[in-house]
């Protein structure tokens, strides 16, 4: 194998380390021809990081989205993160508090920025500990919609397309489903990482259908 053809000849090679067998840790998939990447994280935490930096937000909530994201955007405003698994960091700009998304520590009306980024279709599916329930990403849309407070932007992204479960990975949903889940609240953009992995902006939540595994992402205002 390559590896091995790799070790012999480095090891030949004049200047090289001595290489041991217990130091190895062996990086076999890495090899390829262009740098790999999550399409639907790289581009749905690039838009909303955008959108968050030109709103001016002094203070903005996440709802369990990458910690890589939440930590981007301590550069240009104060976070509070939430998660049911507390990501214990020391940061400027940081704070992390314990917390579901089914129940926020937040008064109703009470956030000007909020963002939940591929996260509430794994509500009720149990797979990060959470409780099983039928209903948990809807139950989710609706507290995100509690806290928010008038005026205040919510950028939330799920995959989207034909709607099915896949137990116990995710759900996806129907785009319409989404905009019904958040009834009372306005949609201002509406952004997708379409099938290919293409990034494509001002799109229509119609749009995306009959998609089998895209990324919607919604930017609303209360």
């Amino acid at each position: 194998m390559q590896y091995s053809r790799d070790w012999q000849s480095y090891s030949e090679m004049p200047g090289a380390e001595e290489l041991r067998t217990k130091d190895a840790i062996p990086c076999l998939y890495d090899r390829t021809s262009t740098t790999e990447f999550g399409g639907h994280y790289f581009y749905q935490d690039i838009w909303a990081f955008k959108a968050i930096q030109r709103s001016g937000a002094e203070v903005h909530v996440d709802v369990g989205s990458l910690a890589s994201f939440v930590g981007m955007l301590t550069a240009v405003t104060r976070v509070i993160f939430i998660d049911i698994r507390p990501l214990v960091v020391e940061l400027e700009n940081f704070e992390c508090r314990k917390g579901s998304i089914l129940e926020m520590p937040f008064e109703g009306n009470s956030l000007q920025s909020l963002s939940c980024l591929h996260v509430a279709e794994h509500i009720g599916l149990g797979r990060y500990g959470d409780a099983l329930d039928p209903k948990g990403t809807e139950r989710a849309c609706r507290e995100l919609a509690r806290v928010l407070a008038p005026g205040g932007n919510l950028y939330f992204a799920v995959p989207v397309g034909k709607q099915r479960v896949c137990f116990n990975a995710h759900r996806i949903f129907s785009p319409q489903r989404i905009m019904d889940y958040f009834n009372d609240l306005r949609l201002i953009d509406f952004a997708v990482i379409d099938d290919s992995g293409t990034f494509r902006e001002k799109m229509q939540p119609s749009d995306l259908e009959n998609a089998v595994y895209a990324c919607g992402c919604f930017h609303f205002v209360k």
